[in-house]
């Protein structure tokens, strides 16, 4: 299998889900140690309980926290999806913290993030090594982040469990080395650096501190706050998009029916 990932060898991770835990949570919470975060939430019709990932859901929030594995892809896909499906025209935002994975499963999501119609910006909080650094710039033009004590690692794919006949190992080196020769293509459309400087950049592992990441083109802004936008965005979902005389959203929790 081949995976991208910023350590060679990382131990499988299984993923658990109990009955007070949605299969998102257990994906996009995979070492979570049986701790899942409860809101409850006040409505006119009572109190409702959420999952601390399937609230974030319903305010565009996708997380990628850990490897990405196949399970994680299906998930976050589905999730992609289903935002599209809520509203194509209104942005997600898609949370990373990953030190890559596999290699086809980062490309699911990739491909997807390409495919919907909703404009994706990406944050990396913590770290986006690998098939991670490949989300985080596939984000919208402009809409790419990163927090200032992150960190980004790119390099080549990495191969692990090949084995078999001589022309198995064989083919095995050929669709690695195609699987290289595409990534080193979406780098460079998200990017714009000539294929020569990937190249180089991909032939060891290299990190990146975010202004360096910004420099090479893989996201377009540190920050170290939330941009008023999004908080104006995040007001407006939770008042369900009503806006005042002014334009503005009105103040969470104001005009609320409470129970």
């Amino acid at each position: 299998m081949w995976r991208s990932c910023s350590a060679r060898f990382f131990p499988a991770t299984r993923l658990l889900s109990s009955p007070a835990t949605s299969p998102a949570t257990a994906v996009n919470h995979p070492r979570s140690y049986g701790l899942i975060p409860m809101v409850i939430e006040h409505t006119s019709r009572g109190e409702r309980a959420y999952d601390i990932f399937s609230r974030l859901l319903k305010e565009r929030i996708v997380c990628i926290n850990g490897p990405i594995s196949d399970d994680t892809a299906s998930v976050v896909v589905a999730q992609l999806l289903f935002l599209e499906s809520e509203n194509p025209s209104k942005p997600v935002h898609l949370y990373i913290n990953s030190p890559g994975g596999v290699i086809t499963s980062g490309l699911a999501i990739y491909d997807t993030i390409q495919y919907i119609r909703s404009p994706v910006t990406t944050l990396c909080i913590g770290q986006a090594a690998s098939m991670g650094s490949i989300l985080l710039a596939a984000g919208a033009p402009g809409e790419r982040r990163a927090l200032p004590n992150s960190r980004i690692m790119v390099h080549q794919p990495l191969a692990s469990g090949i084995g078999g006949k001589a022309f198995d190992i064989f083919s095995h080196a050929e669709e690695i080395m195609k699987m290289h020769e595409r990534l080193k293509l979406i780098y460079n459309k998200h990017s714009g650096q000539p294929l020569e400087r990937i190249e180089k950049c991909l032939h060891n592992d290299t990190f990146m501190s975010p202004e360096e990441a910004k420099e090479f083109g893989l996201i377009d802004e540190v920050i170290e706050h939330r941009p008023i936008a999004l908080v104006a965005d995040a007001v407006g979902s939770e008042s369900g998009g009503r806006r005042d005389n002014n334009g503005a959203p009105p103040i969470a929790g104001a005009g609320k029916e409470q129970s």
